[in-house]
């Protein structure tokens, strides 16, 4: 797997996961409980190891060459 997403969406999509996470965990309240929060474990792990699917099926790129 070579890392086709850069520092930057990196970032992005670490705090998103985090966020979705967050909120299927209903930290933010009762109210934003929810389950489709845990689709940020997706963002999450791609974040984390610098490589997503989609991507690579799209022939994206968004690392400095």
């Amino acid at each position: 797997m070579t890392a086709n997403v850069g520092l930057v969406d990196r970032g992005l999509r670490v705090l998103a996961g985090l966020l979705l996470i967050g909120a299927a965990l209903g930290i933010y309240g009762p109210d934003y409980l929810t389950p489709w929060g845990w689709v940020g474990v997706i963002p999450l792990v791609s974040g984390l190891a610098s490589w997503c699917p989609a991507y690579k099926l799209l022939g994206l790129n968004t690392c400095k060459a």
